[in-house]
């Protein structure tokens, strides 16, 4: 019976696609389409007319549906992942089939016009939208709010071999702030007796808060910082030996054919213990790119890293760091990013690195879901 209910309502939510496609075939070109007509026609039947989900009872199948009036739901995900799974239906996310496909039905311009009318449900603009969630760089901090978990890698080529692994907890509160943690741990080459040593390094917590975003013109920035303890055992190189403070401003600007800049600037003050302050600028330049239309989504970035000592005289450090990132699994919530960490300028004592992470969106689903 539970079958009969659902190839039911897959029949009538596909028959209503096909009401809509012919309701609107007759408008005439380069007329705005109605939105929100196409919606009730098309998606109602299972969603609602508030974009709530209607009923059990009316739907005839238990599997929840979402809310389109959750602002924490709807805000993340950028039109074209909607848009990929209303044209190919849910599994081309590994999401239930009973999402069915609607590319036959309903053209792209249409597509998008009940997009534009789902967008409507949630009325709180203070999410800023997920198409400014565009890929991250190795090192230049997002300026968009994460539900995520981060393991950093850092290889070094040089005398100590160094291997340092850096968890990276990041929850997100609210519109637009978020905290981080970071507890990194590694293995370090002993100098001279060929020994090695495996310790902790210095923990960090910050907070980051989306501060603008504007979607028209395609940028938002946040601002926040971080409080570096020095827990690590500075001898055996696994910490700084002071407490730091990092404030730091983060910029992205979204630019035509998936290519986005993302920017940050930070400063970094020692509260106690000898580092000396330390101003940095960090710039990632990339694009996505998918194969076919729905397909994996691989992103080539290079990342431009620049700092220098707060005294008179002090050299600047370069870096670049050309990388790419690629979803993993058919949902695209865990990723991988691999690149090089090349000295350019002040490279004295300096050899390249191997970086990388493993990154999981937790708030999409599960790490074994969605592949």
């Amino acid at each position: 019976m539970q079958t009969h209910y659902k190839c039911l309502t897959a029949l009538l939510c596909l028959s209503g696609l096909f009401l809509a496609r012919t309701a609107f075939a007759d408008q005439v070109d380069g007329a705005k389409l109605d939105g929100a007509k196409l919606y009730e026609q098309a998606c109602a039947a299972c969603h609602g007319s508030d974009g709530r989900g209607r009923p059990v009872e009316d739907r005839g199948f238990e599997l929840e549906l979402p809310d389109f009036t959750d602002c924490e739901f709807a805000s993340r995900e950028p039109d074209p992942d909607w848009h990929a799974v209303i044209h190919e239906g849910g599994p081309v996310r590994a999401f239930d089939r009973m999402m069915p496909a609607f590319g036959d039905a309903l053209t792209d311009e249409e597509i998008y016009a009940i997009l534009g009318h789902v967008r409507t449900f949630c009325t709180n603009k203070n999410w800023p939208r997920g198409e400014f969630n565009v890929p991250k760089p190795l090192f230049t901090e997002k300026a968009f709010p994460e539900d995520e978990t981060v393991f950093n890698l850092r290889v070094d080529t040089d005398d100590s071999k160094a291997v340092i692994i850096e968890p990276v907890y990041e929850k997100r509160f609210g519109p637009r702030g978020m905290i981080e943690l970071k507890a990194p741990f590694g293995r370090r080459q002993t100098p001279g007796d060929g020994g090695a040593k495996i310790g902790f390094g210095d923990l960090t917590a910050g907070y980051r808060y989306a501060l603008y975003h504007n979607l028209d013109r395609g940028n938002a920035f946040s601002i926040g910082g971080e409080v570096v303890l020095p827990t690590g055992d500075e001898d055996d190189g696994f910490g700084s030996g002071s407490t730091k403070l990092e404030p730091h401003v983060s910029f992205v600007q979204l630019l035509p054919g998936d290519a986005f800049i993302q920017s940050q600037v930070q400063v970094d003050f020692a509260v106690t213990g000898s580092v000396q302050d330390k101003g940095i600028v960090r710039t990632a330049i990339g694009r996505t790119l998918t194969e076919g239309e729905f397909g994996r989504a691989w992103s080539p970035m290079v990342e431009v890293l620049a700092s220098r000592l707060l005294v008179s005289g002090a050299d600047v450090t370069l870096d670049l760091v050309p990388q790419i990132q690629v979803s993993l699994n058919t949902r695209q919530h865990v990723l991988l990013n691999v690149g090089v960490r090349v000295p350019v300028a002040n490279r004295q004592g300096r050899k390249s690195q191997i970086v990388m992470y493993l990154l999981w969106d937790w708030f999409d689903g599960g790490f074994r879901d969605g592949w």
